[in-house]
């Protein structure tokens, strides 16, 4: 069975650091696992923390930074640096794998040498409460799926996003080292940009069947994002879609067909957030016209979208009224079944 380096950054998370590598160490039987905790410099105790849990185990080892470098320096110091195992996982240190998942993505690594990196269904939990229940126990070598790099490229593409969490991708260290690691210049879209180069390189496993991590959830997490915030992700994603296109133009002949996909699909995405903010009454946070006139960067024939056309009966009925009438405007429902139909094909499938 191969070996896996597993990179943990860590910022302020030291109270959390015991239980995240206890996942990692203690949880996945006959996995040759050496772990490796940068510690970002913290103004608490996470590196004595960290220093505490390597003098008790020696398959950990801490570097402790004298400066903050931000979490991207962090990643790519880890993961092209020091990981050496034939495969390498990043996982946050307020975050935890479940029992069993290196050896399952592992065992998939191990039979598919063309497979670049491996994910699965994460579960997520607000920070305090008791982890959920995870699948996996009766999980058997070959409950998974296997798909092209280019297939799997297309759906992001199709989608105009990822469908990947984080903490449950374990990468090919050949994979990772030859595409490099995360751009700084997509410092919160980094990863599906990263997962996108790497498929277009190699083929993509998914596990079926069992949970690989918990995601945990709480008022720092990176990835939130508020609702003044949703105009930054979609420009963040669209700029990593767009980087792809540029690194990866070879191994993408038909790319210039997804991208005219992607770019309308990211527009609608906008109006509908601009659409939703009429129907909950956010207004006065959400960037309406900011989300318009990036729906029009994105797709200059952002009016004939439908998404539009409910925004302007929405500015018509006025922002003050809407909340009250979202019950009678069927686009409402609709763009409501749209993302309900997407949540749960995610759940079943993973793609």
């Amino acid at each position: 069975m191969g070996s896996v380096s597993v990179v943990i950054p860590c910022y302020r998370y030291g109270h959390f650091l015991a239980d995240c590598v206890r996942s990692v160490l203690d949880e996945q039987p006959g996995v040759d696992v050496r772990v490796l905790i940068i510690d970002d410099a913290s103004p608490d105790d996470s590196a004595a923390k960290a220093h505490a849990l390597a003098a008790a185990d020696p398959r950990i080892e801490v570097r402790v930074h004298e400066t903050n470098k931000r979490h991207i320096a962090t990643y790519n110091e880890g993961l092209l640096e020091w990981a050496d195992g034939d495969y390498c996982v990043l996982l946050s240190a307020d975050d935890r794998l479940t029992p069993g998942a290196l050896v399952r993505a592992v065992a998939l690594l191990d039979a598919h040498p063309n497979v670049g990196f491996v994910y699965g269904h994460p579960l997520t939990f607000q920070d305090g409460e008791d982890l959920p229940p995870a699948r996996g126990v009766d999980w058997r070598p070959g409950q998974w799926a296997v798909r092209s790099g280019d297939w799997w490229l297309k759906r992001r593409f199709q989608a105009a996003q990822g469908c990947i969490t984080s903490p449950e991708v374990v990468m090919r260290t050949s994979v990772q080292k030859r595409i490099g690691g995360y751009d700084p210049g997509l410092p919160h879209s980094g990863d599906i940009e990263m997962w996108m180069r790497a498929a277009a390189v190699s083929d993509v496993g998914h596990i079926r069947g069992a949970d690989q991590a918990y995601y945990r959830r709480h008022g720092a997490n990176m990835s939130a994002v508020d609702f003044g915030g949703q105009l930054d992700d979609l420009r963040q994603r669209r700029a990593a879609f767009e980087s792809v296109l540029v690194k990866c133009a070879e191994q993408m002949p038909e790319g210039q067909a997804w991208a005219a996909r992607m770019r309308r699909k990211i527009a609608r995405q906008a109006l509908r957030r601009a659409v939703r903010a009429y129907d909950k009454g956010l207004t006065g946070t959400v960037p309406v016209d900011e989300l318009t006139a990036f729906a029009a960067e994105c797709w200059p024939d952002y009016r004939r979208l439908p998404e539009y056309t409910g925004l302007r009966v929405r500015r018509a009925v006025g922002a003050r009224t809407m909340p009250y009438l979202r019950p009678l405007v069927l686009s409402a429902a609709v763009n409501r079944g749209r993302e309900w139909m997407w949540w749960q094909s995610w759940r079943r499938r993973g793609w």
